[in-house]
């Protein structure tokens, strides 16, 4: 006998492939492809493997890994808001958390509560998991644009201090990787790939 858990979440995995097809403005490293959102949470996981030391504050890894491949799930009803876009909010959270009710209520009641909170809780920012998993989330893209010749930012006309606001998000996650990302932002104006 089959379990009814096991078939929802069948069903929410088959759901989930969906985030295959999103599409991002920024595109992957030295290259002029787009990146889809799967990439980019697997991006984001390993990101927080890899740097997790430079957490400004004690963090529980795993819920960090949590928060980066579940955050971008949402973006298949919501779609991805360009985050320098001029029209529309970054932050639909309200667009957003119908599609997390949605999606994740696909799976087994306590599974679903606890991946709406986990998902709340990111876009929240407040506990040190989440500062650090926005910080994973603001600084790959800023990498694939400085390994893009200005990427994104020469493509829609993005000045530093547009950049900066953007990112110093990163700041509350960890120091270090900000005062590296400022680095890399001073290097790009004098690069000529970011506009001042």
């Amino acid at each position: 006998m089959i379990s009814e858990n096991l078939l929802k979440q069948i069903e929410f995995i088959k759901e989930i492939d969906k985030i295959k097809y999103i599409k991002r403005r920024t595109k992957l490293f030295n290259s002029d492809r787009n990146e889809n959102d799967a990439e980019h949470s697997w991006h984001l996981a390993m990101m927080a493997l890899v740097l997790s030391d430079y957490s400004d504050g004690d963090i529980d890894l795993l819920k960090v890994i949590k928060m980066v491949l579940i955050h971008d799930i949402v973006e298949i009803d919501a779609g991805d808001i360009f985050i320098y876009d001029q029209n529309k909010n970054h932050d639909n959270t309200e667009e957003e958390l119908k599609a997390a009710q949605r999606i994740f209520g696909i799976l087994p009641e306590k599974q679903a509560a606890e991946f709406i909170e986990i998902w709340n809780e990111f876009e929240a920012g407040i506990s040190n998991e989440a500062k650090f998993a926005k910080s994973m989330d603001r600084l790959e893209p800023l990498l694939q644009n400085t390994s893009n010749k200005g990427g994104t930012w020469k493509e829609f006309g993005v000045d530093y201090q547009t950049v900066h606001d953007k990112k110093k998000v990163i700041k509350h996650g960890s120091k270090e990787l900000w005062d590296y990302t400022e680095k890399l932002l001073d290097d790009s104006v004098e690069k000529g790939i970011l506009k001042k």
